[in-house]
């Protein structure tokens, strides 16, 4: 079986994570700010707060930026669902901008048309660096300042992925960014994500609503009590903290980052190569970006597309589809959006496959992917 994608966890990961498992912290210890500390220095942000979830990070930075009822938000539908799900849960109003038919992220030309004819401008709006490729980072931070909306960054695929020779993650063009660690992401956790910020406030109100909405800031207190045993809460919060196991199997993973993020780039390159002569599209990562290539996204003609999904299925090459368009999802429907409103969107969704693509990928394996699709265009009239 060769799966579209898979951890890759070593000796040393697994003893870092014994270290902590016999130690005196399996949660609230210091492993967490260990972590954090990584992904900061990582990504050149000033501010780190880890978390149990992607999701859950995408739904504090909205808490964070204080989206709320009445409020609208903007994201693409070609995501997974908790991009979305993140702005509905705060109560506000979602809608959608299509995405780039060659970078497969948020369309700025698109973008651009929607904010001149729309009444309710959006508060926030959410991008997605889709496979691990940056979107646009400064021009969607010029219409920020020109529509006055934040931005989040949700960059679940992108850890490890540059702009120019700016790391995504630094909130440079943005307010918040969002990670995940997932297994299959560019390192994992477990399960895990985590927010980067820029600002001091943004931080520590995640902080405080990722720990049931309670400080232990003196200088944030009602009461002036000083004893170590004293806490308020100050606002409605759940328990969203990342614990010592994950985050310890985290910070010895991020040591492997640049090795995992050049094997998914010579994975890519070797993909690019083999298969530019036969009728599939191949990811186009312009130059000025870095793509860290969580994924590998082939689109083919949609009349063939489910044909040769089920190919390499049948040849235990467990091939994927990122993503369906979020807007036809039923619940979505219910709230009135339908087919043909997004087309771009949805014609990726008809055309795209995921190819396997993981560190431990090996050339036979990729080989043995490389020869189901060259074999099933051979034999395939289009």
């Amino acid at each position: 079986m060769i799966p579209y994608g898979l951890h890759s966890v070593d000796g040393k990961d697994i003893a870092e994570v014994n270290k902590v498992l016999k130690s005196k912290f399996l949660t609230q210890g210091p492993k967490v700010r260990l972590f954090e500390k990584k992904i900061q220095k990582l990504c050149n942000s000033s501010y780190c707060s880890s978390v149990s979830s992607a999701s859950v990070a995408l739904y504090l930075a909205c808490r964070a930026l204080n989206l709320k009822k009445g409020d609208t938000f903007w994201t693409v539908p070609n995501t997974y669902v908790a991009t979305a799900n993140a702005g509905l849960l705060c109560g506000a109003q979602i809608d959608f901008v299509d995405i780039d038919p060659l970078t497969n992220n948020l369309s700025i030309h698109s973008l651009k048309i929607k904010l001149k004819r729309a009444k309710i401008k959006p508060k926030l709006i959410i991008p997605v660096h889709f496979a691990g490729l940056p979107y646009d980072q400064e021009e969607l931070w010029k219409l920020s300042k020109k529509y006055n909306f934040k931005i989040i960054e949700d960059a679940s695929h992108a850890l490890g992925a540059f702009n120019n020779k700016v790391p995504v993650g630094s909130c440079k063009w943005s307010d918040i960014t969002v990670f995940s660690f997932h297994p299959v992401k560019i390192i994992t956790t477990g399960e895990g994500g985590a927010l980067t910020m820029k600002n001091k406030d943004l931080y520590d109100r995640v902080e405080i609503l990722k720990n049931s909405g309670i400080t232990k800031q003196i200088n944030k207190y009602k009461k002036k009590i000083k004893f170590r045993w004293y806490y308020e809460q100050v606002d409605i919060g759940l328990n969203f903290r990342l614990n010592d196991i994950c985050a310890i199997l985290g910070a010895s993973q991020i040591k492997k980052i640049k090795s995992f993020i050049k094997k998914r780039n010579q994975i890519a390159s070797y993909y690019n190569k083999t298969l530019s002569n036969f009728p599939i599209e191949l990811p186009n990562i312009p130059k000025k970006f870095r793509s860290s290539f969580h994924l590998y996204v082939i689109k083919v003609d949609k009349k063939i597309r489910n044909k040769l999904f089920n190919e390499l299925i049948k040849s235990k090459i467990f091939v994927n589809m990122h993503y369906l368009p979020v807007h036809l999802h039923p619940i979505y429907k219910k709230k009135g959006f339908k087919r043909g409103q997004f087309p771009v969107s949805e014609l990726h969704s008809e055309r795209s496959i995921s190819l396997p693509i993981y560190p431990e990928l090996s050339i036979k394996k990729q080989n043995k992917v490389i020869k189901k699709l060259k074999s099933f265009f051979e034999n395939t009239k289009l």
